[in-house]
């Protein structure tokens, strides 16, 4: 039987992964990948308090697609910048973007 300390762990793990390849990739499109693997950590959270909490309300799953759909925004705002980076400079390493630098 799953329970809810289950997805929450699986959240928790998800989120710790995604953690960490935003924190420690230098590529872009990785890091960008990272997010969106704690992103999705929030959603299952959000799925599973709403499932097992108030299971008759399906405010955690408003929740989880309002999520998804900023994702998907953030996701192509995200690559669009990202080409263009690449275009410019022919490099997604994060440690090559040094226009803000002084």
């Amino acid at each position: 039987m799953i329970n809810l300390p289950h997805f929450l762990i699986l959240g928790t793990l998800l989120f710790c992964i995604g953690l960490y390849g935003a924190l420690a990739k230098r590529n872009a499109v990785a890091v960008l990948m990272g997010i969106e693997l704690m992103l999705n950590a929030v959603n299952i959270n959000l799925v599973a308090f709403s499932r097992y909490l108030k299971p008759t309300e399906f405010v955690g799953h408003v929740f989880a697609i309002f999520v998804i759909v900023v994702a998907a925004a953030e996701v192509a705002v995200a690559l669009a910048i990202i080409i263009n980076i690449y275009r410019d400079r022919l490099s997604t390493n994060i440690e090559d973007f040094d226009w803000l630098k002084w």
